[in-house]
């Protein structure tokens, strides 16, 4: 036995050393290709010393510090290697503009999100579906986003804030401490369901529900870009909870149709049930849950990372709550009566603290497409082929000193004399479901731009300002003691959001 285990260590000796060669000469062999086979007609490649690992690491811990370094050395295209995947970035206007607003023919955005995103929302939707398709679609939920609907909310949004201040346990007592990833996400759920959902789904906005919900959010993992399928443990939470989830809406889409109680029924379920594909056939029951599911998800995630830095940005800067308090009692009076529609035009300050936020903390830092022709790129030598796909960065834009001075320094006050943030918005386009803006040569594009861009942005501004506003006529809000400014950004998600835990202390008025 004691001869055995100096020739079970040799052996365990040399199997290291074959694997330390074998990666040696891989980073040999990709350091000599960088070097000296890299197509010269395509844009420079980021140094990266490991084959496949390539840039992953430095872009997935931070993308902008990413971006920006890169620029930096390479100008504003490049290319680098993500998991094996050569990704070519395109920075700036001209880059959202010649990425966003690209042609079918030419960027494809349903191969790089649809393996991610069909397990969360179903088949046959978004993007498992051709894009003609999900133009329609997008044009059948504009049902709830219409003026009349958007009205409608503000008094059931401030109902619902004021409702989980009362009785979630959060707000025990005349002050307190509280995680605002979790608060706000319950409180986003909550108004995306009364708003988006109707009266049904909101009852059912229970534990079970938001347990559901939890689950498949996980299904956003990053590393579902890559093993969407796989038997991992939070892939499987995911799976179980799309399918009781669609059971949810079936049911309720059965028991409306077997007592015909759709027809006195005025909510995104019941349009749904009454729309018409362009071909002549109805909406298949199940494509309606996946559709449902699918607006819960949009309409929460986005406004539960943005309400969420909003607040952490009041409670480092209090003064400014207070300026938003004063804003109310100026233009709605003392007494602060319901909030309603017509109010929201008098609260520019609000808007401003908003947009602000979303400059600096836009829940998605990159937009792909994967790239379907040869695209030569205007007024250089580069041409992008089919094996590569494309990034383009709002966010970068967002904050380049070129466009915003001082572009990270929160300041709501900057969009008081800023010029409107239109520039190119006079071009306009319809994709199928309404005319939209092109916009893709503003710097500012927090909701995306093309026939991509998200149709819920009237429906987010009036979701986070009602939130915010019935928030600050309750509340102060201040930093822990140990704490300046607000938390780090966690990009470990497909959406970015404030390292946890991310408290804030707060104070009830009077």
């Amino acid at each position: 036995m004691e001869l055995l285990v100096p020739l079970v260590i040799g052996q365990i000796l040399r199997i290291i050393s074959y694997v330390a060669a074998i990666a040696l000469i891989s980073v040999v062999v990709n350091l000599i290709h960088q070097q000296f086979f890299y197509q010269r007609n395509e844009p420079p490649l980021v140094f990266h010393w490991f084959p496949f690992i390539g840039s992953t690491v430095a872009y997935g811990m931070d993308p902008y510090k990413f971006f920006f370094a890169c620029r930096e050395k390479h100008g504003d295209i490049f290319t680098f290697i993500l998991l094996g995947k050569k990704i070519t970035v395109y920075l700036g206007i001209e880059g959202n503009e010649f990425i966003l607003n690209g042609k079918l023919k030419d960027v494809n955005a349903e191969e790089v999100y649809g393996k991610l995103t069909t397990p969360v929302f179903g088949s046959d939707v978004v993007y498992d579906c051709p894009n003609s398709k999900l133009m329609e679609q997008k044009k059948f939920v504009k049902f709830g986003l219409s003026q009349e609907a958007l009205e409608s909310y503000v008094p059931a949004i401030e109902e619902e804030v004021k409702q989980y201040i009362k009785t979630s346990g959060q707000f025990k007592g005349h002050t307190g401490t509280i995680n605002l990833p979790t608060v706000m996400a319950e409180i986003t759920i909550f108004t995306a369901g009364r708003t988006l959902q109707g009266p049904e789904v909101r009852a059912k906005l229970t534990t079970e529900f938001a347990d559901l919900y939890h689950d498949l959010d996980l299904g956003f993992s990053p590393i579902n870009f890559m093993l969407p399928w796989a038997p991992l443990p939070h892939n499987r939470k995911r799976d179980i909870a799309h399918a009781r989830m669609r059971e949810i809406y079936l049911q309720i889409i059965h028991e409306r149709r077997a007592t015909g109680e759709q027809e006195t029924k005025k909510d995104m379920i019941w349009n749904l049930m009454r729309c018409v594909y362009r071909d002549g056939h109805t909406i298949p029951d199940k494509e309606i849950a996946h559709m449902m599911i699918t607006l819960l998800m949009a309409g929460q995630h986005s406004s539960s990372a943005i309400s969420c830095w909003i607040m952490l940005r009041l409670a480092s800067e209090p003064e400014m709550t207070e300026k938003l308090y004063a804003e109310q009692v100026q233009a709605l009076g003392k007494d602060l009566p319901p909030l309603e529609f017509g109010h929201l035009e008098k609260l520019p300050l609000h808007a401003f603290v908003i947009k602000e936020t979303l400059r600096i903390h836009s829940s998605i830092h990159t937009l792909m497409r994967k790239v379907k022709n040869p695209l030569s790129v205007p007024g250089t030598n580069y041409v992008i082929p089919t094996s590569h796909t494309l990034l383009s960065s709002p966010g970068v834009t967002a904050r380049d000193e070129q466009f915003f001075k001082n572009a990270m320094t929160w300041d709501p006050h900057r969009w008081e004399s800023r010029v409107e943030d239109d520039e190119g918005e006079g071009d306009t386009v319809d994709y199928g479901y309404g005319t939209v803006s092109k916009g893709t040569r503003s710097p500012y594009l927090p909701f995306g731009a093309g026939r991509h861009r998200c149709i819920g942005e009237k429906f987010a501004y009036l979701n986070l300002t009602v939130i915010v506003a019935t928030l600050v006529r309750e509340f102060r809000f201040f930093n822990p003691e140990d704490r300046v400014g607000v938390p780090e950004t966690d990009y470990s998600s497909l959406f970015s959001r404030p390292v946890q835990p991310a408290t804030v202390r707060w104070e009830r008025r009077g």
